[in-house]
């Protein structure tokens, strides 16, 4: 290969491992600015908390939203559902949902806290709290899927086991009639019911600033190799011929 072909193909390599880089890092400022955002959306429904009714979960036009709700109803007889991986100060566990019928509105899934796995992985039981009751919690997005692969839920001795919060599955498994809103109840931590749990939104995946973080990574690889094919081009020009 001549001086001239390896030189061309020398900068065609490291324009396309720049560009794939300065792509990766807006890609992380990107997630950045989107949990960002989503943090600060429902930070402002936690300080105003003005009520909506449960029926609220359903509505199309604000899957994506928060809102703080409030309404009557009960425990639907379906066992519970686990969702499996779920780390809660640096232990691992499960977090237990359970479908709920409110007064108004259609079945939806509440968010009941988090439960510690022993090391032998044994399941809890979950039990259905009985009667009418009145929640209160943060109506938000299901946590993120990730790559869907599979049904993504199990059978077990209890209940369900699930990799993800799959609604349409999680109602076709069940054997709901109508669909589940696409939005989760995320009860009170005040609330006398269920497990621990709080509010953040973000406990098992990676914070703002952690993708920022990424993202500075990500440019000063692509600056690098930039710099490395500036250097390497400065040199083969002043050496001899």
């Amino acid at each position: 290969m001549s001086h001239r072909s390896s030189f061309v193909l020398l900068w065609l390599l490291a324009i396309a491992t720049t560009a794939l880089f300065a792509s990766l890092g807006f890609w992380q400022l990107g997630r950045e600015h989107e949990k960002q955002s989503m943090l600060d959306a429902a930070a402002q429904v936690l300080t105003t908390r003005a009520v909506h009714s449960l029926a609220a979960a359903a509505d199309p036009a604000r899957v994506d939203d928060y809102d703080w709700a409030v309404g009557r109803g009960e425990f639907d007889a379906r066992p519970e559902l686990l969702l499996d991986n779920q780390q809660r100060d640096g232990r691992v566990g499960v977090r237990a949902y359970r479908i709920f019928l409110p007064e108004q509105g259609g079945p939806l899934l509440v968010d009941l806290g988090w439960l510690p796995l022993p090391g032998d992985r044994t399941l809890p039981a979950v039990p259905r709290p009985g009667g009418e009751i009145e929640l209160r919690g943060l109506l938000a997005p299901p946590p993120s899927t990730g790559i869907s692969l599979g049904r993504g839920l199990m059978r077990t001795d209890h209940g369900w086991l699930l990799t993800r919060v799959d609604m349409p599955a999680i109602a076709a498994a069940t054997g709901l009639s109508v669909p589940l809103a696409p939005r989760v109840l995320r009860l009170d931590p005040a609330m006398d019911l269920g497990f621990e749990r709080d509010l953040e939104l973000l406990a098992n995946t990676l914070p703002p600033a952690k993708h920022r973080g990424y993202a500075v990574q990500w440019f000063g690889l692509a600056l690098t190799v930039l710099a490395t094919a500036l250097v390497l081009t400065f040199r083969r020009s002043r050496s001899p011929r």
